[in-house]
């Protein structure tokens, strides 16, 4: 049998209780990814690795916990790193690359890298006055292109939520940032708060960039078929949404009647539904492996004001939210379809993180990893066939904001939180 494709879709800040396929009171339709779920299995005790995105990212694509490295705890802003992951590591794209595979990375990267300033000097900070030292007619160092992606379209970090708003091609900034951008002509609502005054490019739409990304997944997808229709793929759509600000494309405001988020929400839906319909009428939907998982919990602000506004608790039924060591922090949606070898409509309550797609894809692909490698991976791959007897991981280590100093391991119904409070946000402050 030929290998599969793996389209891996790595939503931002979606919460369990999000979906309608987990949460049947959430107030947004999210009609295909309901879909994806009843022609897959639906995982019911997944998390993420960390409670915030960067060591999640970078756990997802090493197979090890960012704890294990240094700065394993950081969260990048602007044009931030140096890379995470260290030269030499394995990666899963890198992986798949071994075993054949062409890799695409589309989207948010948000594990690090390294722009230069006009002198050859790595830049690596956060912040406004970092982005204006840059060279951008340099080679960008530690990105997707440099840890096993054949091809990278997207963003340093958050796409909507940075000092840095422009894309970034393989290597390089093709449109570099030429002014400050315009916050007084984005949308003013609650969950609109968190885009930094940072530099943007003239080609950078705000409120449009998930579409833009999606259109660059369409297009890798179509190129594939056309040019290589033999060898198999590996394309990871990694979303601006539903991290804030909820800035919604044209077409989706007023979809639903949740607000702001509600409808960036059913934006998401909607995209992962024209992705698998680009599957479908290229004819490889029936060859490809599709993941579907969310790098943590949803954020405070649009829990607490979805909740309030529109009856609608994107952590629910789990106490915390993001960056919490609590269950809502980090447990997540995880759905995977495979035709022909996942069960449609199948459930599994195995306990489960995304540290374990590196080892499980290896699994499925048939490649053999070294032990330096995917540390803290486990193969779930009898998880997904219905083939397992008994729970595979004897326990599950995270992390919350704090990084080491906030872990915390599950075992059956037990969990220890090494710290006190919530590992992350502080509930006995003063709003």
């Amino acid at each position: 049998m030929a290998a599969p494709n793996v389209l891996l879709i790595l939503a931002d800040d979606l919460g369990y209780g999000d979906l309608r396929c987990y949460n049947d009171q959430s107030k947004v339709a999210t009609p295909h990814i309901d879909r994806l779920a009843s022609e897959g299995m639906r995982f019911t005790d997944a998390h993420s690795p960390a409670t915030v995105c960067t060591p999640t990212r970078y756990s997802l694509m090493t197979g090890q916990m960012a704890f294990r490295v240094p700065n394993g705890g950081t969260v990048f802003t602007g044009v931030g790193g140096p890379s995470l992951i260290a030269t030499g590591r394995l990666t899963l794209p890198g992986m798949l690359r071994s075993k054949g595979y062409s890799t695409a990375c589309i989207g948010k990267w948000h594990v690090g890298l390294t722009f230069f300033d006009n002198e050859g000097h790595p830049v690596n900070a956060g912040g406004l006055d970092a982005v204006r030292r840059v060279d951008f007619s340099r080679r960008i160092q530690g990105g997707p292109a440099d840890h096993g992606f054949d091809f990278f379209f997207g963003t340093a970090c958050c796409p909507t939520t940075d000092w840095l708003y422009a894309f970034i091609e393989n290597d390089r900034v093709p449109v570099p940032p030429t002014r400050l951008v315009d916050k007084g002509s984005l949308p003013k609502h609650a969950y609109a708060n968190d885009c930094r005054p940072g530099f943007i490019a003239p080609d950078f739409p705000m409120e449009e960039v998930d579409i833009v990304f999606l259109r660059r997944s369409r297009e890798f997808l179509e190129k594939h078929v056309s040019q290589s229709p033999g060898k198999p793929f590996f394309l990871f759509h990694s979303t601006q949404a539903v991290h804030l600000p909820s800035f919604p494309a044209p077409q989706f405001k007023g979809a639903t009647k949740a607000g702001p988020h509600g409808d960036f929400i059913y934006e998401l839906d909607w995209i992962v539904g024209e992705l698998l319909a680009t599957l479908e009428r290229l004819r490889i939907a029936e060859d490809t492996v599709v993941i579907l998982t969310s790098d943590n919990g949803p954020e405070v602000t649009s829990v607490v004001h979805m909740r309030s506004d529109h009856g609608h608790d994107g952590a629910r039924p789990w106490r915390g939210m993001k960056r919490d060591a609590w269950e809502g922090g980090h447990r997540v949606p995880f759905i995977v379809r495979w035709p022909g070898k996942v069960k449609p409509g199948s459930t599994s309550s195995q306990l489960t993180g995304l540290t374990d797609v590196m080892a499980t894809v290896a699994s499925v692909v048939g490649a053999d990893l070294p032990n330096q490698a995917a540390e803290d991976s486990f193969n779930m791959l009898p998880a997904w066939l219905g083939t397992a007897e008994g729970q595979i991981r004897p326990f599950l280590i995270q992390q919350a904001a704090g990084g080491a100093r906030t872990l915390s391991i599950r075992r059956g119904d037990w969990k220890l939180m090494d710290h006190n409070g919530s590992g992350g946000n502080r509930y006995d402050a003063s709003p």
